[in-house]
This record gives C-alpha cells, sequence and structure tokens, in this order.
C-alpha cells in the first residue's frame, strides 16, 4: 500500500536528534529516503520549523517563514510554512506569501501551545488570509507539548472550534488528533465541515516502547473509540512526527487503530485532498 505522511520533520533542531537517536532513525535526506523506500511512503509533507540557538524550541527569535534546514527536500517531498506569532511585521508576511507560492510549500503550520496565543488571537489574521488566498491547509499544533515549557490551554482541541467557525473557507487540520483530548477533536471533526485531523505523534520513542503500548488494548481504544465516534474516516491523516517514532513502529501502530476497510483513504487519499499542491 503507498503511502503519504501527511506530518513529519525535516529541520535542524535539537531535540529531533535526540528522538532521532533514541529510536535509531538516521535524521538524514538518506535515512529519509532509506526508511520511507523501505515502508512504500512515496511522498509527505514536512513541518516547517527552525531554531535560531541548539535548545531553542520554541524558539522566539526563529524568522516567519520557518521551513526546513537539513537538506534539499526530496521529491514529492513538500512541506508546511511554520509560523512565529512573535515574527509577523510587514516584511514577514510578504516573505511567508513568497513562500507560500513555491510549488513544493503545501501548507501553512501553527505551533498552538509552544507559542502562547490561542489560534483564535487576532495576530493570526494575516496568515489566515493568506491560506485562503492560495487555497492552503492550515496545520495547528494541537494536545500535549514536546517541550514542558508549553502551556496547554493554548493547545488544547477546543479552540479550533471557533476558529473553524468564524473561517469556515479555510481548511484546518489538528494534529496529533488532539491528544490526549481526542473525543474532544473528534467532536470538533464531526461538527465542522472545514476540520480535519492527523494522526502523528500518538506515541513517540523507540520500538520497545512502541511493543508495549501496542499490546495494551485500553490505550489503542482510546483512539479507536474517537475516530468511530467522528465516523469521519474521510477526514483522517496518516502522520508519523518522524523522527520521533521510526516509520515501520508508527505505520503499525495506526494500522491496529484504523479499521483496515478505511486503510486507502487514511494512509493516502485524505492527504491528497488535504494537500492540494501534492503531486504525486
Amino acid at each position: 500500500m503507498k503511502i503519504i505522511d501527511a506530518h513529519f520533520h525535516y529541520s535542524k533542531i535539537s531535540a529531533f536528534y535526540k528522538a532521532a537517536e533514541l529510536c535509531g532513525a538516521d535524521y538524514s535526506k538518506a535515512g529519509l529516503l532509506k526508511e520511507a523506500g523501505e515502508h512504500q511512503v512515496i511522498g509527505g509533507v514536512c513541518m516547517g520549523l527552525t531554531e535560531t540557538t541548539g535548545g531553542g524550541f520554541p524558539d522566539l527569535q526563529a524568522e516567519t517563514p520557518m521551513g526546513f534546514d537539513i537538506d534539499d527536500m526530496p521529491k514529492n517531498f513538500y512541506f508546511s510554512a511554520g509560523v512565529n506569532p512573535e515574527k509577523l511585521t510587514d516584511k514577514h508576511l510578504a516573505d511567508l506569501e513568497d513562500m507560500l507560492r513555491r510549488p513544493d510549500c503545501a501548507g501553512i503550520k501553527l505551533y498552538a501551545g509552544y507559542y502562547k496565543y490561542y489560534v483564535t488571537d487576532k495576530i493570526y489574521e494575516p496568515v489566515y488570509e493568506l491560506a485562503v488566498k492560495y487555497d492552503l491547509p492550515v496545520s495547528i499544533h494541537s494536545g500535549d507539548t514536546y517541550s514542558d515549557s508549553g502551556l496547554l490551554k493554548y493547545s488544547h482541541p477546543l479552540a479550533v472550534d471557533e476558529l473553524a467557525c468564524t473561517h469556515t473557507d479555510m481548511k484546518i487540520v489538528i494534529c496529533h488528533l488532539g491528544n490526549p483530548w481526542v473525543m474532544d477533536t473528534a467532536e470538533i471533526v464531526y461538527k465542522n465541515e472545514n476540520v480535519y485531523s492527523d494522526l502523528s505523534g500518538l506515541l513517540v520513542g523507540d520500538h520497545q516502547r512502541f511493543g508495549w503500548f501496542c499490546g495494551q488494548e485500553l490505550f489503542l481504544n482510546m483512539f479507536r473509540t474517537a475516530l468511530i465516534f467522528a465516523n469521519r474516516f474521510d477526514k483522517f491523516l496518516y502522520g508519523s512526527d518522524w523522527p520521533l517514532a521510526s516509520m515501520k513502529d508508527y505505520i503499525h501502530m495506526i494500522k491496529l487503530i484504523v479499521p483496515e476497510e478505511h486503510h486507502q483513504k487514511v494512509f493516502y487519499d485524505n492527504a491528497l485532498k488535504v494537500f492540494t499542491k501534492i503531486n504525486i
């Protein structure tokens, strides 16, 4: 089965290198292509992110737009331009618009919780205007943060409900199923036609950790229940959060969570519907 990874990373973030070492990933172009090739991942969307100093994420000094900065992006792989709300001057917005015009830029990424603004804050309005202008989805970090400096009140998925209601012409992707608030995310996806969710980041770590959690039916059922409640398998997208987990382990876990009859949509078709710039 061909797979599109709708949420992975490809930036010089020190925490990602540490995570890659833990799970045995080669965090490089060669490593990405090797893992992708072994598991039929034929394309994907990198979430743009940069830091100005090692260990600085979330970095208040990172310039908008944030892209990828390891190597050139492999063929059939795209990225979403990251936004630092502390850096949204007219020049930053002009630079963001220039990046959105690139054929390899498939969307916009907000890091709610890492940056201390609700997604409904007016500071983001110029960003949303650009998203609508170029018909690009806005992916929003939601749920737990990969940093203890994050504030969960800003990353709770319920904030997306208001945003969806006031921006009905904008496609929104709730990242990580809003984990652990997965039932809240399921309701938002069910209620709002313009809201989708990726399934990245539900678990991070090495093969042993994945083996233990994938043997816990209560853990898996938490996500299964949310997906069944929403009953919109046309609106959930596979994502791995690589290199925070190996592609092999993550694909296996999502196959345990998503009913087999919906694998084609979740692992491939839905990404093409949301990230319309993808041309594979």
